[in-house]
């Protein structure tokens, strides 16, 4: 793990002046202090190196959280039909990735303490860039299955600890780092929903190659978080007080005891049953309506790419906010406005409808920003998001599930439709409730 370091608002580092009673090895400063200047020099140096290096790295993680799900998506006609899939199967395969992130998003906080977020970060992408070389090469349901799950789990340890790296190493921005991350996140998740067709055509057509080319992009997300995995041991050693005293003060911390959290649990878990009911099935909606499949994916493309802009503007404007539960209702509501356009008109105002779930789906960095505000230290960050993540991931499983039952056996898409408005109005709920000024400490110490 490396130091903590502070930024101000303007991306400069700063750091305490060191102290005079710590000894300087090395040649012994001379009247001027020059050793003592090159020391401090030096080590302003390696903080600012370390900061580009964090930002890279986490902007370039960001890019890959989604595109394993939404090329799925883009191309599940295809895969269907070459893996000789149902409709219900078909939405089996769209609830993997909630499942995922339950099951392995919870053991993200021991394997941080253990290895160190970086290294951990690191080994999700390598087992996301693994899992998508595999998969479509894996010759049966079961094989794409479980080549889904392994790069699913490094999806899902990366979800965790994001929030956790940005509280640890930027701990006087969380909403301008966290807008950064959700923007790359969207950018990356559009860009695979608007390119996977014509990546595929421009392949032969093969769906297998369209959905093998993201691992290109993962492994180029390894790179950056390779020396935070060769420097953890010193940098553990230098932030052993600041470790202790998080680590103390999350010690009685019993997060199923407090409201806020399980508030902000639920919130995430209905925000994430309509982001992957979207990005598992809305291509699938405009093409039952007559709109060719390489609209379908520009239509869910526009849809996440909505995420761009406002994932950057939401986290600034609730860390500015003493309430963040209006921004909750406004997303809600656009996304009560867009399901019913999706069933009134699904063709004729199909824009209308990307735009409006766009916005809708900007509630995941609405609640990523939460987690960070919601808790009082880096320790603190990581139990709840480890908690609201892993429960919200496991409420969210039976959403795509059961709006492929549906769609399979009305025939139609009125039903589905409607259990995702119905599914709303919960969501704008809890999110008002977990919105509240709360920390989660105060609410569950023993």
């Amino acid at each position: 793990m490396m130091t903590p370091m502070a930024f101000d608002e303007t991306g400069t580092t700063t750091s305490a002046p060191l102290p005079t009673s710590t000894p300087v090895h090395g040649p012994a400063p001379g009247p001027d202090g020059s050793a003592l200047a090159r020391a401090a020099g030096g080590a302003a140096g390696t903080r600012a190196w370390t900061a580009r290096a964090l930002v890279v790295g986490i902007v370039l993680t960001a890019l890959n959280l989604r595109p394993a799900i939404t090329s799925l998506g883009a191309l599940l006609e295809e895969v269907r039909d070459g893996l000789g899939m149902s409709g219900s199967l078909a939405g089996l395969l769209t609830s993997v990735p909630p499942l995922c992130f339950a099951v392995f998003g919870v053991m993200a906080p021991r394997l941080a303490r253990r290895f160190g977020p970086g290294a951990v970060v690191c080994a999700g992408m390598a087992a996301i860039t693994a899992g998508l070389v595999i998969r479509p090469y894996a010759g049966s349901t079961g094989g794409f299955l479980a080549a889904s799950a392994l790069a699913l789990m490094g999806i899902a340890v990366s979800n965790v600890l994001m929030p956790v790296i940005v509280k640890r190493w930027f701990p006087d921005r969380v909403g301008s780092m966290t807008g950064l991350y959700s923007m790359a996140l969207a950018l990356g998740t559009s860009a695979a929903a608007a390119a996977t067709v014509p990546m595929t055509d421009a392949l032969g057509g093969d769906w297998r190659s369209g959905l093998a080319v993201w691992a290109a992009l993962s492994a180029a997300a390894v790179l950056p978080w390779i020396p935070f995995v060769r420097a953890r041991g010193a940098d553990s050693a230098q932030s052993a007080p600041a470790a202790d005293a998080g680590q103390a003060d999350s010690d009685g911390l019993r997060i199923t005891r407090s409201r806020t959290a399980w508030a902000l649990a639920v919130f995430f878990g209905l925000q994430a049953t309509a982001a992957y009911i979207t990005m598992g099935w809305m291509a699938q909606i405009f093409r039952d309506a007559g709109v060719s499949a390489g609209t379908a994916g520009v239509l869910l493309a526009v849809t996440m790419v909505m995420g761009v802009p406002l994932a950057f503007v939401i986290p600034r404007l609730a860390t500015r906010l003493p309430h963040q539960g209006p921004i909750a209702v406004v997303l809600g509501i656009c996304g009560l406005a867009g399901y019913a356009g999706l069933y009134a008109a699904p063709a004729a105002g199909a824009w209308a409808w990307a735009l409006l779930l766009g916005i809708s789906n900007c509630s995941f960095p609405l609640a990523l920003t939460m987690v960070g505000m919601r808790a009082r230290t880096s320790a603190g960050v990581a139990k709840l998001s480890a908690f609201a993540q892993s429960t919200g991931y496991l409420l969210s499983i039976p959403g795509p599930l059961l709006v492929g039952v549906l769609y399979q056996h009305s025939g139609g898409w009125g039903l589905p439709l409607a259990l995702m408005a119905g599914l709303m109005v919960p969501q704008i709920a809890v999110g008002v409730l977990a919105g509240r000024d709360r920390i989660v400490e105060d609410e569950a110490v023993r």
